[in-house]
């Protein structure tokens, strides 16, 4: 009489893994659209996909410049506080929720960067992933436990909240911004992020 197996589980496949995780799936876009706009630069066409004004002209920018980066260099910083604030930031949330989240807060950074910058007229055009990436990290700043207790204690009146929201926003935008980076791009997603986070605008649990 043959011993009874014991009951395994399903594990998900390595290919679940990888391209069931929206961090994942977010870094491939990066890289492949990066690609693409490398390419494109070398015939002129890098306007296909970064962001300028009019900002819906072509529409289809709005999302291809939070994917599209300058070069080596920018993809691989973006990447790293993607991969890392996302991180945290999809252990709590959807798949689809995280990707709308990205996307639409590096678009609307984009937008911010591009009013704000034509009309002190400076270089409008923006790309990267930057905007999004400030979100991330600004979501993970404030949905955090630590800082819903923070929050909860002091019962901060509105216009407070909204003053410490900027001052951080404007702290990280300083902080962790290179030299000709898009700062206005920067502060917005640090802005959104915040306020998404301390809403718990993700949460599912």
């Amino acid at each position: 009489m043959s011993a009874a197996s014991a009951p395994t589980r399903d594990r998900p496949s390595p290919r679940t893994l990888l391209f069931g995780n929206p961090v994942v799936e977010t870094l491939v876009a990066m890289v492949a659209v990066s690609l693409l706009t490398w390419g494109a630069s070398f015939v002129g066409l890098v306007g296909l996909f970064a962001l300028a004004p009019p900002v819906l002209l072509p529409p289809w920018t709005l999302v291809t410049s939070v994917y599209a980066h300058a070069g080596p260099g920018h993809l691989l910083s973006n990447a790293v506080v993607v991969a890392l604030a996302g991180t945290l930031v999809s252990l709590s949330t959807t798949r689809l929720r995280f990707h709308l989240f990205f996307v639409v807060t590096g678009a609307l950074a984009g937008v911010a960067h591009v009013w704000a910058t034509g009309l002190l007229g400076g270089p409008t055009a923006v790309l990267g992933a930057s905007g999004a990436a400030f979100a991330l990290v600004g979501y993970v700043l404030a949905a955090n436990p630590a800082s819903g207790m923070l929050f909860d204690t002091l019962r901060l009146p509105p216009r407070v909240l909204v003053v410490l929201v900027a001052a951080v926003a404007l702290g990280l935008t300083l902080a962790f911004s290179a030299p000709g980076s898009a700062l206005v791009a920067h502060f917005a997603g640090a802005v959104m992020g915040l306020l998404a986070g301390r809403l718990r605008l993700l949460g599912v649990r």
